[in-house]
């Protein structure tokens, strides 16, 4: 989902040393990635009202007008940095239009998260229903979907964030502790308690 450490490595140089086009160039690799971040965490009623691209659009400006600080003093990758930032925008925005037209927005019925139907969450479903098999016809595949879906919205934010983070971003674990602040071991057994909690809706049964 992100660019390799060597890419990012290599531009950031590039931008330290002055180069214009290299900063355009790093900005550009990320605005894909951001946009599936802000997609996956954008309230879907919101989601109506304003499109990913437009606060993706938001945190490139500010990671440019920052990038001089950052680097300066890089205190974590820039991919996470970046994540800082796309977060800091979310709640910002989720906070601003969910005060100003609350009675407008939750009376619409919720849309679809489809981003949480991608490939990333039918095999992560399928490892946790049936680990020895792999969902073959359409039928199967849609039930996965719907009953993914249904599990990630009910689970806290908490647990729902750090499977985001390791399932749809990709990140490692030592990725997802510096993102949350949180020690490594920390960071691995909350992912193992949400796992089990996912679990446990998609396949009651199996604790």
């Amino acid at each position: 989902m992100w660019p390799t450490p060597e890419q990012t490595r290599e531009l950031l140089e590039q931008a330290h040393q002055g180069d214009p086009r290299a900063v355009d160039n790093l900005l550009a690799k990320f605005r894909e990635p951001l946009r599936q971040v802000i997609g996956l965490r954008l309230d879907p009623a919101l989601a109506r009202r304003i499109d990913a691209s437009d606060i993706v659009q938001d945190v490139l400006l500010e990671a440019n007008q920052r990038l001089a600080d950052y680097l300066r003093a890089p205190t974590m990758p820039f991919h996470l940095w970046l994540r800082h930032l796309a977060q800091d925008r979310i709640i910002d925005t989720h906070r601003r239009h969910r005060q100003a037209q609350r009675r407008s927005i939750d009376r619409e019925q919720p849309i679809e998260r489809s981003q949480w139907n991608d490939e990333s969450s039918m095999l992560l479903a399928s490892q946790l229903i049936d680990g020895e098999q792999t969902p073959a016809s359409a039928a199967i595949q849609q039930e996965l979907q719907r009953r993914m879906q249904l599990a990630l919205a009910e689970m806290e934010e908490d647990d729902r964030e750090v499977i985001l983070m390791r399932h749809h971003e990709h990140l490692s674990n030592q990725e997802v502790a510096a993102a949350l602040g949180l020690t490594e071991a920390a960071a691995s057994m909350r992912y193992l308690r949400a796992i089990r909690k996912l679990r446990n809706r998609l396949a009651p049964s199996a604790e």
